[in-house]
């Protein structure tokens, strides 16, 4: 009850478009933690914060040496007085650089508001070889495909909704994007202004006075490689034997697969996973099909009835053959370009050198 709750105000962001959901400290070292040989001699554009207050300024001030970076620049969308919460705001946004030298003080102010899409802001962005953010939740797509256009290396915090965005989603397929490390609870929650309402149990008031809300429902999006996206998902089930457990859809093809540790490890056709199957994805061990809809282009369906969103994928590394009724699957590596009589690895069958599968 209390994440349903907790989850209606980002909903309430994106149709009001009130985005003033603030990274804590923790959140932002957990993450980056496993991206530190990205950033050696780079510039680092965090183009949604104000420097006196923002988190991803401070953790990469903290670093600089560390990271071996060249040079931080932060802009903040109009002047935010003293605190983020302040209802009272100037016009003009502002950016600040800072090259490591601790007497660097001095604030520009923009022309306009500071607004991303704005040239001024662009300008800074193509300076830039690296944006870590939390952009606006309201403007995710929009913002996304900026970062593209430009072709920058990004790593900024999203809803787990996002990934279901068509403009997304084909990023994701097309490798062009993934997933970061934590997501849903490893993010621990967002700092809110005053004026938020803070709904069920997961919230609370920190110890510096902060109001944190815990939606439990957020991900990290990035293009930066990570050790994640290279790990094969241990796959136990089998298809064979157990058929009831997989139904077909109505109109697709594929059998549907409830959680991502069920997908079975015997089955050469097409399957329907959740979303949060993207966490573990592995571009060398599956295939993205589609998302969502079925032949008819309506969602894939099972007896007339719609589970939530399915991504629709293929075991790149399953190969088989067929001899008189039985599927033999072996792990015997063979060359990646292969024939119907071709086998080739089956991973995470652990001491297992062939086995049989009646059909």
């Amino acid at each position: 009850m209390a994440r349903i709750a907790t989850n209606k105000l980002l909903h309430k962001a994106k149709k009001a478009k009130s985005d003033e959901f603030y990274t804590q400290f923790s959140d932002i070292e957990k993450e980056l933690q496993y991206y530190k040989n990205h950033f050696k001699n780079k510039v680092v554009y965090c183009n949604c914060d104000d420097p006196r207050i923002s988190n991803f300024y401070k953790y990469f001030k903290l670093n600089f040496k560390k990271l071996g970076l060249k040079k931080i620049i932060t802009a903040c969308y109009r002047e935010q007085n003293n605190s983020l919460f302040n209802e009272e705001k100037s016009e003009n946004g502002f950016f600040f650089e800072y090259t490591g030298k601790e007497d660097e003080k001095n604030i520009i102010y923009f022309k306009g508001d500071g607004d991303f899409r704005s040239k001024e802001s662009i300008d800074l962005l193509k300076q830039a070889d690296i944006v870590v953010t939390n952009p606006p939740f309201s403007l995710f797509r929009e913002y996304v495909s900026q970062l593209i256009k430009y072709d920058k290396k990004f790593l900024i915090i999203g809803n787990i909704n996002a990934i279901t965005y068509k403009e997304i989603f084909k990023l994701i397929q097309e490798n062009k994007t993934w997933l970061g490390i934590n997501m849903g609870r490893g993010i621990s929650g967002f700092i809110v202004p005053e004026h938020y309402e803070l709904y069920g149990t997961e919230t609370k008031i920190d110890n510096f006075g902060n109001r944190i809300v815990s939606p439990n429902n957020c991900l990290w999006l990035t293009n930066l490689d990570n050790f994640k996206r290279h790990e094969d998902i241990l796959l136990t089930k089998k298809y064979y034997g157990n058929e009831e457990e997989y139904p077909f859809y109505d109109n697709y093809n594929a059998i549907n697969v409830n959680k991502t540790k069920d997908i079975p490890l015997d089955y050469e056709g097409t399957i329907g996973v959740p979303i949060t199957f993207l966490h573990k994805f592995n571009p060398e061990q599956f295939e993205i099909i589609k998302f969502r809809k079925g032949d008819d282009d309506k969602d894939l369906s099972i007896n007339g009835k719609c589970p939530y969103f399915r991504i629709l994928i293929k075991n790149k590394r399953l190969q088989f053959k067929m001899h008189n009724k039985s599927l033999e699957l072996t792990s015997e590596p063979i060359a990646e370009k292969s024939n119907i009589n071709d086998v080739s690895y089956i991973p995470d069958i652990s001491g297992v050198t062939k086995q049989t599968v009646h059909l």
